[in-house]
């Protein structure tokens, strides 16, 4: 009955645990192999909703690779919102 209780509790409070982002938030600084490292690429993406994600995939420096989740702004410009770098040393996965 404890246990019970206790996953109802932790059910709970991950339930309330949001990851939003506002668009008052400045996001992630681009990093070499971002997308919009050095700025705003050249080329817009004119017939993808606004809102929709852009998703990339590339290595960084160190040989890790990075997975980066853009979302598509109502000026055509890319926000960068989410990062993932994975630590596959000493493992490659090519």
């Amino acid at each position: 009955m404890k246990h019970m209780v206790l996953i109802a509790g932790l059910a709970a409070a991950l339930g309330g645990c949001t990851a939003t982002i506002s668009p008052d938030t400045p996001g992630l600084e681009p990093i070499p192999g971002s997308i919009t490292y050095g700025g705003q690429p050249r080329t817009r993406l004119t017939r993808a909703p606004i809102g929709s994600p852009v998703s990339h995939q590339f290595r960084n420096e160190f040989g890790q690779r990075v997975e980066e989740r853009y979302i598509i702004q109502p000026d055509r410009s890319l926000k960068l919102v989410w990062r993932r770098i994975y630590r596959d040393w000493p493992f490659n996965d090519d």
